[in-house]
This record gives structure tokens, C-alpha cells and sequence, in this order.
């Protein structure tokens, strides 16, 4: 007879235990497991951190470029890639123009 009033009385003690941990209580209880419910209130008063766009710079159309660091072609022509975008030398000024589909046919940006 004490085997059974003690099993029942170990049974009945782990299942207190495992009952309340804090692991098993839910967020909507009415009381909070960590402190009181104001502890959240004061800490939304911090100032926040605002996402900002990143400032983009508009795209010059001409730029001046050594021609030393510029690359060249299988057929020679000179180019220069700045922020994802590719500038062609014309010969006759030695500037670099931004490209655009009229360059193919003039001459003044075929290598001489």
C-alpha cells in the first residue's frame, strides 16, 4: 500500500514540475513571466533607427579619363566602366562619352 501512495505522490510531484516551467506559459498570459507589463512601455520612448535611401548621383553623359588606365578591345577602341556603366573614347576630342547605340556607326569613336 505505500508503493501506491508513493508512486502517486512522484507522479503527482513531476507533473507539478514539468507543469509550471517557464517554458510552457504562454505570452497572453495576464502577468509577465520576466517583469511587469510598463517594462515594455519605456523602452519604446528610444529613439528608433531610421532606414535611409542611399543618395544616388546622377550619371554625366562625358568624362576625362587617362588613357593609361583605360581598356582596349580586341579591335583597339578605348572604354572605361565607371559605377556600372561603360564610356567610349572619341578620338577626335579624347573624351569619353556615355554609350548609346549611335556610337556603332560614327566614326569618331573607331580607332584610327
Amino acid at each position: 500500500m505505500k508503493k501506491y501512495h508513493f508512486l502517486i505522490a512522484m507522479s503527482a510531484l513531476i507533473l507539478l514540475l514539468t507543469n509550471c516551467s517557464r517554458k510552457t506559459t504562454t505570452e497572453n498570459s495576464s502577468r509577465s513571466v520576466y517583469g511587469s507589463e510598463n517594462s515594455k512601455t519605456t523602452n519604446s520612448s528610444a529613439p528608433k533607427a531610421v532606414s535611409t535611401k542611399p543618395i544616388r548621383t546622377a550619371v554625366p553623359k562625358v568624362i576625362a579619363v587617362n588613357d593609361s588606365i583605360a581598356k582596349k578591345t580586341f579591335d583597339g577602341r578605348l572604354y572605361y566602366d565607371l559605377e556600372g556603366h561603360r564610356y567610349w573614347r572619341n578620338y577626335k576630342d579624347g573624351k569619353y562619352y556615355l554609350f548609346n547605340k549611335s556610337m556603332a556607326t560614327d566614326p569618331a569613336f573607331k580607332k584610327p
